[in-house]
């Protein structure tokens, strides 16, 4: 069963003044209001979260092998290439 994220499209409670997340069947009807308190609110399109048994996958030399550069934090807004193609190091500068 997938995880559906929303938030309040006018003002509510602190429930769902920020996102909150429900666990929900695929079929399930989108929330409409807030459970706590009425708010209408509605359901966000955000990122899929699911893992992988592989490790190795995320393996720099996997990633390159594949045409992906990796970039590391260096700190300060600066980051570094761990592998793959591309600058050695990126900055927001």
């Amino acid at each position: 069963m997938p995880i559906y994220e929303y938030a309040a499209t006018a003002s509510g409670c602190a429930h769902c003044t920020g996102h909150f997340d429900v666990l929900q069947k695929l079929d399930d009807p989108a929330l409409t209001q807030c459970p706590e308190c009425g708010a209408p609110v509605e359901r966000l399109i955000s990122a899929p979260a699911f893992a992988m048994g592989n490790t190795h996958t995320l393996k720099e030399s996997h990633a390159a092998k594949h045409g992906f550069t990796q970039y590391r934090r260096a700190g300060g807004g600066v980051y570094e290439k761990t592998a793959g193609k591309g600058p050695k190091f990126i900055s927001g500068d």
